[in-house]
């Protein structure tokens, strides 16, 4: 409904928190050999709750309800690590981390494997950062995704 294509025509992977884990990675080289997928989209959305649950962990020690989970704020916290340390109002640090990770996550994807590499080298593939905004409905593309701080100023 977001990008208005019908079944058949995305690849989808969908996992909390946009983590990039190894059967993540497998599912896009798949993709991207198989269907020759020439776009992948980290699309991080607003009040991201994997997000919350990981500025809680970090910022007050909160433990998480399973190992499972565990794993999920584990992969995400190193990319959201320096906004928790900065700080801010709660919904404002919530909205640059979701930012943070999309970043994180595509910089991940970018260098997490040579199939990926290659393709995109090849200039057959792109990885690209994108927030939606419960409320509006609206798709933001990032810029400048290897810097997240510059879009968590935004």
């Amino acid at each position: 409904m977001v990008f208005d294509c019908g079944l058949g025509d995305l690849f989808v992977v969908r996992v909390a928190g946009n983590v990039v884990a190894p059967s993540l990675v497998g599912s896009l080289e798949f993709a991207t050999t198989t269907f020759g997928t020439e776009l992948i989209v980290v699309l991080g959305h607003s009040k991201c709750g994997a997000i919350g649950a990981t500025i809680d962990a970090l910022a007050r020690g909160g433990g998480a309800p399973s190992p499972n989970v565990r794993d999920l704020v584990d992969r995400i916290a190193p990319g959201i690590h320096d906004c928790v340390v900065r700080g801010g109002e709660p919904e404002h640090l919530l909205s640059r981390a979701v930012t943070a990770n999309v970043c994180a996550s595509v910089q991940k994807l970018r260098h997490s494997s040579p199939i990926l590499e290659s393709r995109i080298a090849e200039g057959h593939l792109r990885v690209v950062g994108a927030e939606y905004d419960l409320v509006s409905g609206v798709v933001r593309f990032l810029d400048g995704v290897d810097n997240p701080e510059v879009d968590a100023a935004a």
